[in-house]
């Protein structure tokens, strides 16, 4: 379930070189120049760490959700293939605990999408978010023959009006797919959000290397992506070499954790 990249120890050997200079018998000896140390051998260039990209698979992943840094529920992420091309991704998050119900941390998303090759087209997607004082339910379409997409429910006016669509573009759920698929050590990562009707440009940047992760009693060498251009509120993400889900998502606002999610269980469908 862990994958832990092998580590390459390498020992550089530095080379001595004496030079013994004879003496004739007559004349007295000549002095000579003293030999030019040899240069060291330049140190090998070591192999980009190897990454792979895990495919997309049906699975099915538990995580635990933390709200300000308190345990607060938990939530599900589901993949399933619908038939043929066609996906569709699920998240879940249900708060259990504490105030994080009234305040909203109930929320049901979806993307139904086409693989079309590498790439995740999004045909259609809903959001539920449920709380002791509010409820909201929206949902929308990307018609691709038309080029728009358009939500429909309890939105703001602005927000139900036809978004014209650019190839590439990605749900929220979509977004972290893939950055599945995408993310690699050093890698930046470029991507158009059009969801609830709004377009955002959401841009993303991975750590040249990976560090050690601790998820209750797992421990992941997961590689750390984040947003770049989210301002004040921070998306970060924990990608683990070959597992298919992230391993943590943290959502952070004015410097401060506000939902955080921690893998705990995965299975493949």
């Amino acid at each position: 379930m862990k994958t832990s990249p092998s580590q390459v120890v390498l020992l550089l050997a530095s080379l001595l070189c004496t030079v013994a200079i004879a003496a004739a018998q007559e004349p007295p000896a000549r002095t000579e120049a003293p030999a030019a140390t040899p240069a060291l051998p330049s140190p090998p260039v070591l192999p980009p760490m190897a990454w792979e990209a895990p495919p997309l698979e049906p699975f099915t992943a538990t995580y635990q959700a933390l709200y300000k840094g308190k345990e607060a529920g938990d939530a599900i992420m589901r993949v399933t293939n619908t038939g043929g091309s066609q996906w569709r991704v699920d998240m879940q998050v249900v708060g259990r605990r504490g105030f994080a119900s009234v305040l909203g941390l109930n929320l049901e998303q979806s993307t139904v999408f086409e693989k079309q090759g590498t790439t995740y087209v999004p045909l259609s997607q809903s959001t539920v978010r449920k709380g002791l004082f509010l409820g909201k339910k929206v949902t929308g379409t990307y018609n691709w023959q038309a080029g728009t997409a358009q939500w429909t429910g309890d939105l703001k006016k602005e927000r139900t009006q036809p978004i014209p669509l650019q190839a590439g573009d990605q749900s929220a759920l979509l977004i972290n797919l893939a950055i599945m698929r995408d993310a690699r050590p050093g890698a930046q990562m470029h991507y158009r959000y059009v969801d609830v009707g709004r377009v955002r440009q959401h841009d993303y940047q991975a750590a040249p290397d990976t560090e050690n992760v601790q998820v209750g009693e797992l421990s992941y060498n997961a590689l750390r992506v984040y947003r770049t251009n989210g301002g004040n509120d921070e998306t970060i993400l924990w990608v683990a070499n070959g597992v298919p889900t992230p391993v943590r998502i943290l959502q952070r606002e004015d410097g401060e954790d506000r939902i955080d999610l921690r893998l705990i269980e995965y299975q493949g469908v």
